[in-house]
């Protein structure tokens, strides 16, 4: 049986693989006709032990990410999407995405990246990725490229 997606999800953390994701994702969702989601998680943990963090940084790492985002819609938009829309949400990017997101837009498919840019909280706390596999209640196609395969 061929599954049908309506609700894609592509996390968005300004890494390679993620908009090898993304790019996959265009295509999904338009052999689909289904809503594509795009997302950024603002890891505010990372910043809680900086003795110089104010309200300012997650304000200004918000903004950047807001830029990012509108290009990856405008992108979306010039493919035919034009039902493309994206969050910035806030907390621990396994849970956000694995969770919180999949739960709240009722998501069926998640694609992403294989790795994202944080190699030492991949080694620290485990991939993202990885969790995401193990606990979004939905399908998960993750997007390689040929260097994760060396």
């Amino acid at each position: 049986m061929l599954q049908d997606y309506n609700n894609i999800l592509v996390p968005i953390d300004g890494s390679k693989n993620a908009e090898l994701a993304f790019n996959k994702a265009l295509e999904v969702a338009k052999r689909n006709k289904a809503h594509l989601h795009l997302v950024h998680v603002v890891d505010e943990r990372a910043f809680q032990n900086l003795s110089s963090f104010d309200a300012k940084m997650i304000e200004e790492i918000t903004e950047s990410s807001k830029k990012t985002l509108e290009k990856y819609l405008k992108k979306a938009k010039d493919f035919g999407l034009d039902g493309t829309d994206y969050s910035i949400e806030y907390g621990s990017p396994k849970v956000v995405i694995a969770k919180d997101v999949v739960g709240k837009l009722k998501i069926d498919l998640i694609m992403m990246g294989a790795t994202g840019l944080n190699s030492v909280e991949r080694f620290l706390i485990g991939s993202v990725t990885s969790f995401v596999t193990r606990v979004a209640k939905c399908d998960v196609l993750i997007v390689r490229t040929d260097l994760d395969n060396k």
